[in-house]
């Protein structure tokens, strides 16, 4: 062969490395951008994480209930991020985040609907931080999960359209007003240094208190409590998929403390998401392992629903304050949460107050101890800060939930007739069974 035939080949061969230098040349942003593009990137990851949740959600109460009520449940999951999705857009972002838009300062914010940066664009401020779409994003996952955990309570009895009504209400102006008194730089912020890294009080416990004050008005299922006394249990139809709903949730909140971080714009915060990380799963651990060891003790057996909340329970209390604990004192933190679960569900069948997946226990109870252990690693944290935070916030939604499922139970009527209670609610508020071939009533 000639090697006049290989001349243009070695010759491109040859122009590569020059080619591929200028390539690097024309695509490296600036400095000022590239923590811009690190922390929009981190808030689109761990934003789809936690949208995950809402699948960990969905299988977790599909598996808790009894089959007969699975369509309703996995109806209302994907209903409430719905209508999360387009009320946050509408109402929740900018009221939660106001700016410069307080319409009361430090107390309400402004209503009005997100703003999208121009399409190929960047805005010409603030380049260290993050696309507002991203953040947005990321933002609003923690809204829909605020929705999520009051599905799960108050399952099994409850009518859909009154349920969607409350989300509406809940995603659009209760959990926004009081997530920017802290997240938004309102008053618990300003006023008492509270501290709340990833939401047990800002999320979690807002979504324990609306749950808890539907379970009051709408009471519990028929026959849960007995005339005679005692509990009736109902148990789950799946616990397959209740398991899986949990490991679900465990990946998600990955993303949700570790998005918390909020920026990834050098090595000292990818070092803390890191650390975020390990102990996120260090407290669900010992979470599970604690519930796992007190039902043995407690009932002679180890209860697979305890543990499962048990994991969930080490996730929220850790989530106030996921960064500086170590990996000991994250276990910690984590295993006293599972123990809360263990006396917290038999405690609320002594009120009578029917939590069918255990989330008033999970996210109220372990979310207020999460708040509270945050002094215990983090010096900046105050008791009274702490306690006086929990209690607005408590009171705020508990009040403002009960006043609106006492409306809707007046108006709209919130529990289904007995019949269909008895039936299930799948044939008769959806006509669609979720297991046909095996569903025996």
């Amino acid at each position: 062969m000639k090697l006049s035939k290989f001349l243009p080949v070695l010759a491109a061969v040859a122009l590569l490395p020059g080619l591929a230098l200028a390539q690097e040349a024309d695509v490296t942003p600036p400095n000022e951008e590239i923590g811009y593009i690190f922390t929009t990137f981190m808030f689109l990851v761990t934003g789809f994480l936690v949208m995950w949740m809402g699948a960990g959600f969905s299988m977790l109460e599909a598996g808790l209930v009894r089959s007969k009520n699975v369509t309703m449940q996995l109806t209302k999951n994907i209903a409430l991020f719905s209508i999360a999705a387009i009320m946050y857009y509408l109402i929740g972002y900018n009221l939660m985040y106001p700016g410069d838009g307080w319409t009361i300062p430090g107390v309400l914010g402004a209503f009005a609907p997100a703003v999208m940066e121009p399409v190929g664009g960047s805005p010409d401020t603030d380049l260290t931080y993050a696309s507002v779409g991203s953040d947005f994003f990321f933002q609003l996952m923690f809204c829909a999960t605020t929705a999520s955990i009051v599905s799960g309570t108050l399952a099994e009895r409850i009518k859909l359209w009154p349920f969607l009504v409350f989300t509406l209400i809940l995603t659009a102006l209760i959990y926004p007003i009081q997530a920017s008194w802290k997240w938004g730089g309102g008053f618990l912020d300003a006023n008492y240094g509270f501290l709340d890294f990833a939401g047990s009080t800002v999320v979690h416990s807002v979504g324990g208190w609306a749950a808890l004050a539907g379970a009051l008005v709408l009471g519990p299922r028929i026959g849960k409590y007995p005339a005679s006394g005692g509990v009736h249990p109902y148990p789950g139809s799946n616990l397959t998929l209740a398991t899986l709903g949990t490991f679900i949730l465990w990946l998600g909140w990955f993303g949700f403390n570790g998005g918390s971080q909020l920026y990834m714009d050098t090595a000292g915060n990818v070092a803390d998401i890191s650390r975020i990380f390990a102990n996120t799963n260090t407290a669900a651990a010992g979470g599970a392992i604690a519930a796992l060891f007190m039902t043995q003790i407690m009932y002679g057996k180890v209860d697979l629903t305890m543990v499962l909340n048990g994991a969930l329970a080490g996730l929220v209390s850790i989530t106030a304050e996921p960064l500086t604990p170590g990996l000991g004192m994250a276990t910690i933190i984590g295993a006293i949460g599972g123990v809360i679960i263990v006396f917290a569900v038999p405690f609320l069948d002594k009120l009578k107050i029917d939590d069918v997946v255990g989330a008033i226990p999970v996210h109220l109870f372990c979310g207020i101890w999460g708040t509270i252990a945050v002094v215990l690693t983090n010096p900046d944290a105050t008791l009274f800060g702490q306690l006086i935070s929990i209690v607005i916030v408590g009171v705020f939604v508990f009040v403002v939930s009960l006043v609106l499922w006492f409306i809707l139970k007046a108006t709209m009527g919130i529990r289904v007739d007995e019949e269909t209670e008895i039936n299930g609610l799948d044939v008769a508020e959806l006509g669609i069974e979720a297991y046909p071939e095996f569903y025996k009533g």
